[in-house]
C-alpha cells in the first residue's frame, strides 16, 4: 500500500493548483473587468473605439476603401482585435506577479499560475468581445463567414499558448529587471506597424515581404481572414510549423520561468 501514497499526493496537489487557476481566473475578471461596470465596458469598447479611428482616418482620409476586395472595416477588424488581445494579455502578466507580492512571499504555491489566469482571463475577454464585432459586423452587411470560426478558433488557441509562453518569460525578467514592462510597449507598438494588420501583405515591398511575413503574427492574420472573410476553411502545412513554434515559445517560457520562480519571494 506504501507505494500509492506518492500516487495520492500528487493527484491532491494537481487538484490544488487546478483549484487555485480557476479561483485566480475569476479573481483576474472580477477585479479587472466585471468589477464594475465602466471597466468592462471600456474593456470591450475601447478597441471598437480604435477601429472607428482607424477606419475614419483610412477611408476619409487615406481614401482607402476596401482590401483584397474586402472593406477595411472588415478587413482590419478580423486582425485588430486578436493583436489588441495579444498586446493586453502580454502587458498584463508580465506585471500579474507583483498584485500576488503578499502570496509569493507566505504561501508555497506554483507562482505560474498567477501568470497563466492573468493571460487566459484577458484573452477570455477579449474572444467574447471579437465574436460580438463579428456578429455586428454581420448584420452590418458584411461579408463575414461564420463557419470560419472551426478555423478561426484553433487559431486563437495557438496565440495564447504562444502568448502564455512569451508572458512566461517576460513575467519572470519583470520581478528582477522592472523596466521590462516599460520597454515592452513601445517594442509592441512596433511589431503592430509591422504586421500586417492595417495594410495588406501585397502592399510591402517585395525585399521586405518575407521579413514581414516571418513575424509569428502574421501567420495568425492571415489565416483569420482566409477563414472568415474568403470562408477557407482547409489546412495549410503552415498551421503545423505555427503550432510547433507556439509550443517551443511556451515550453521556453516555462523553463524561464521555473528556473527563476524560486528567487521570487527575494525580490517581488
Amino acid at each position: 500500500m506504501a507505494p500509492e501514497a506518492p500516487a495520492r499526493s500528487g493527484k491532491v496537489s494537481s487538484a490544488r493548483n487546478r483549484a487555485l487557476l480557476v479561483n485566480f481566473f475569476r479573481r483576474e475578471l472580477t477585479t479587472r473587468y466585471l468589477g464594475s461596470v465602466t471597466g468592462l465596458a471600456w474593456a470591450l469598447l475601447s478597441p471598437l473605439a480604435l477601429l472607428a479611428v482607424y477606419q475614419f482616418v483610412f477611408t476619409h482620409i487615406f481614401k482607402a476603401t476596401s482590401f483584397a476586395g474586402q472593406s477595411f472595416l472588415a478587413f482590419v477588424a478580423v486582425a485588430l482585435w486578436p493583436w489588441l488581445a495579444a498586446q493586453e494579455a502580454l502587458q498584463r502578466g508580465t506585471v500579474s506577479l507583483a498584485s500576488y507580492a503578499g502570496m509569493i512571499r507566505k504561501v508555497a504555491f506554483p507562482h505560474e499560475i498567477v501568470v497563466l489566469a492573468s493571460v487566459c482571463a484577458t484573452f477570455a475577454l477579449q474572444f467574447a468581445g471579437y465574436l460580438a464585432v463579428l456578429v455586428v459586423l454581420v448584420l452590418a452587411g458584411e461579408p463575414i463567414h461564420l463557419a470560419g470560426l472551426v478555423v478561426a478558433v484553433p487559431v486563437w488557441l495557438i496565440l495564447v499558448v504562444g502568448a502564455v509562453g512569451i508572458t512566461f518569460a517576460l513575467a519572470a525578467l519583470q520581478v528582477f529587471v522592472r523596466d521590462v514592462e516599460h520597454v515592452l510597449m513601445p517594442i509592441l507598438m512596433i511589431l503592430m506597424y509591422l504586421t500586417p494588420i492595417l495594410y495588406p501583405l501585397s502592399l510591402v515591398p517585395q525585399d521586405l515581404r518575407g521579413f514581414v511575413a516571418a513575424n509569428p503574427f502574421s501567420w495568425v492574420v492571415a489565416r483569420l481572414r482566409e477563414s472568415l472573410l474568403d470562408g477557407q476553411l482547409g489546412l495549410h502545412a503552415s498551421d503545423a510549423i505555427a503550432l510547433a513554434v507556439a509550443l517551443l515559445l511556451f515550453a521556453g517560457g516555462r523553463w524561464v520561468f521555473r528556473r527563476l520562480s524560486p528567487h521570487f519571494e527575494d525580490f517581488v
